[in-house]
């Protein structure tokens, strides 16, 4: 029945949209799925590899990663997010990372060795695919917190998801870094005071992270809808699917490579941990959803 502001035909007209759009957002999802697996699939591989072959591969995960997100996040929430995630994502990352090899500001000082393919602005076209592939799920991770803590403790600000997806993207960088510098890819002026374990890293890195992080966080959260698609499945918007899977790999399988492969333990553990606090609750939200 239709409701007293809608007509017969406005209705038809929705259902039908919906219906258009469920198939090809399926179509995108499946895509979204198949991209994010090749992703975790060659980075499988990175034990294997050494020199030129492990950055190859690197700039492969990379773009199949971000690719996985750009199309998870137009399947399920549209061309705003594609949007949202080039621009506030992958643009705020470049303007970040080219203010800080000019400036030192907000990492500290570094420079890339020039190993990483072409650059735009002195910094390596790679890099803002490597903020936009993470910032989508991690997003979607704290928004799944945030559902988490009011199915359990009740209200809970929107706005909360915001820092709770930067600690998300910032944690990351506790693998990734040492991985970049004991690769070669770019090098610390004063990599002191370190965290504990992880040295030729300084904490400046960190606080920037956590800062640039909170800026793009902050426009994704404005930008990108908190509803999904017409047909899109129950827990899209909290990440199930691909970005659960792109998650759950990154944190998980950081942890697993410094530990068990690259000799780099207490990367692994300090991953492990700290981006634990948001991954594991948010991928316990996508699992196993709060009941009505």
């Amino acid at each position: 029945m239709s409701s007293p502001t809608s007509s017969p035909s406005t209705t038809a007209t929705r259902a039908g949209g919906a219906a258009a759009a469920g198939p090809v957002g399926r179509v995108g999802r499946v895509a979204a799925l198949a991209l994010a697996a090749a992703a975790v699939l060659v980075q499988i591989t990175y034990p294997l590899l050494s020199g030129r072959a492990l950055t190859t591969a690197t700039l492969a995960s990379v773009l199949l990663f971000a690719a996985a997100s750009l199309v998870s996040a137009a399947s399920t929430h549209g061309p705003r997010a594609v949007v949202a995630l080039l621009l506030g994502a992958g643009g705020v990352g470049l303007v970040a990372e080219a203010v800080g090899v000019s400036t030192g500001f907000p990492f500290g000082e570094y420079a890339y060795a020039g190993t990483l393919g072409p650059q735009v602005l002195g910094v390596p076209a790679v890099v803002p695919a490597a903020w936009l592939m993470m910032a989508w799920p991690t997003l979607l991770a704290g928004r799944a917190v945030v559902d988490l803590l009011r199915a359990r403790f009740g209200p809970v600000p929107a706005w909360v998801a915001v820092p709770l997806g930067a600690w998300a993207l910032a944690a990351w960088d506790l693998s990734l870094d040492p991985q970049m510098v004991e690769a070669g890819h770019w090098t610390w002026a004063d990599p002191s005071p370190a965290l504990p374990g992880i040295p030729g890293i300084p904490l400046t890195n960190y606080a920037g992270w956590v800062l640039v992080a909170l800026v793009i966080q902050a426009l994704l959260h404005a930008a990108v809808p908190r509803g999904v698609r017409p047909g899109a499945p129950a827990g899209a918007a909290v990440g199930a699917g691909a970005p659960a899977l792109l998650l759950g790999w990154t944190w998980l399988g950081s942890a697993l490579a410094g530990v068990a492969f690259f000799g780099r333990p207490w990367a692994g553990l300090w991953v492990f941990v700290v981006m634990g606090l948001v991954a594991a609750p948010a991928l316990l939200r996508v699992l196993r959803p709060p009941r009505p």
